[in-house]
């Protein structure tokens, strides 16, 4: 920047506020606390998470419980994020040129958030640091363990990953930026940088990790087919929800850069077809989280549904008393499924285009990844202690038809 206002990047009210880097910085340290939550809820009602993703147990009462590490790390990253925010407003004031200036201040945290991570460091959870990064290593690599060895930790973590698809968009937008010789990564987020098609391609790969993992378990289950197992079908089923998020991200960055001249297709054409994918992809999505990752009988035929040995829709075995909580929680995971409604809003249709409008809608997803979370793992510990559940609640009922054929 050579100080002249016609060439300065431009920056909107809420980067102004709080800039991108932050944003993602907030999201990540956000997610931090919320499983330091889910696992000491799962604690309190005797849900072992250890357990369940092959997390090296405690060797020692005087050890902190896991919850507990969670959120002294959770602690440590938070003191520094908000002393940072408060000295970036401090000597930003509201000025834009200022904000422009200052970017030093968020990228520094984002450098600090990144060496927390990889540093040796006993006291800031090191055991759990170094079982996230073996696993984030593994899964990224195309990699999926057998259930002996944490097959559940590396599904969990990537289907984590997925709602975190936008946010890791934004750090490279934000790495990108601070690279760049025409703006700053303080100013207002080019999404378009590095390329038109980048930034997609990044936010597809969490998509592209859980859908090799369902393809990876599919082959094992061919190698190793017998009745109990059935031929794999609800992988293919789970694989092909992952595949349906790929149109809907091109078809998003197409509609950010349209062209009358590049496309064949008017721009209403490209938004509906992009409304047909997102549809698809959304109640696809919210189908398989109660059916299939929840194991609720929602979905399922009238007799299951109204069976009288547990509530409407739910299922027998329960950890979570409360209906209330499940009710809840399904209708939490549709609504916040289908945010992309508030395009066909005319009041609120550029609400996903504003930057403030893009941080709510990646906050929530978080949230509404974090509430998944409970049931999903409540669901495996109830398949592991209770009985296994059925392979597939509709698909099953095709598998033994197809292996009699």
């Amino acid at each position: 920047m050579d100080g002249d206002p016609a060439v300065e990047p431009e920056i909107d009210s809420f980067s102004l506020v709080l800039p991108l880097p932050y944003r993602v910085a907030i999201i990540i340290v956000f997610g931090i606390w919320a499983w330091g939550l889910n696992l000491h809820y799962l604690h309190l009602i005797k849900i072992d998470v250890p357990a369940l993703i092959r997390y090296p147990a405690r060797q020692s009462h005087h050890h902190s419980l896991h919850h507990q590490s969670t959120y002294r790390l959770a602690t440590i990253l938070t003191v520094p994020l908000v002393s940072s925010l408060f000295l970036y407003w401090t000597v930003t004031r509201g000025s834009k040129r200022a904000a422009l200036s200052w970017q030093i201040l968020p990228q520094s945290y984002l450098l600090f958030l990144a060496l927390c991570f990889v540093l040796p460091l006993k006291r800031m959870s090191s055991s759990g640091r170094l079982h996230f990064l073996r696993t984030l290593k593994r899964i990224s690599l195309g990699g999926l363990a057998e259930v002996q060895d944490g097959k559940f930790g590396d599904i969990l973590l990537a289907d984590v990953l997925t709602s975190y698809a936008k946010v890791l968009g934004d750090l490279f937008v934000s790495t990108c930026m601070l690279f760049s010789r025409n703006t700053v990564s303080t100013a207002k987020p080019n999404r378009g940088c590095g390329g038109a098609y980048l930034v997609p391609l990044i936010i597809s790969i969490p998509s592209m990790i859980r859908l090799r993992q369902c393809l990876i378990e599919f082959r094992r289950i061919r190698r190793n087919r017998s009745v109990s197992t059935g031929w794999g079908g609800q992988h293919l089923a789970n694989a092909l929800k992952y595949a349906s998020a790929f149109p809907v991200i091109v078809l998003s960055a197409l509609q950010r850069g349209y062209d009358t001249q590049k496309f064949h297709m008017s721009e209403a054409g490209l938004f509906r077809l992009w409304l047909l994918f997102v549809f698809v992809n959304s109640f696809y999505s919210f189908y398989w989280d109660v059916a299939k990752d929840w194991d609720l009988s929602l979905f399922s035929s009238s007799k299951e549904r109204n069976d009288p040995e547990h509530p409407y829709g739910l299922r027998r075995h329960r950890y979570f008393h409360a209906k209330q909580v499940y009710y809840s929680a399904i209708i939490v995971d549709l609504v916040l499924r289908c945010t992309w409604s508030l395009k066909l809003s005319p009041h609120l249709d550029h609400f996903n285009d504003l930057e403030g409008g893009i941080f709510v809608m990646e906050l929530l997803e978080v949230i509404r990844r974090w509430i998944w979370i409970f049931l999903r793992i409540e669901t495996e510990w109830v398949r592991n202690n209770r009985g296994p559940a059925p392979d597939d609640i509709l698909l099953g009922e095709f598998a033994g038809k197809i292996d009699d054929d």
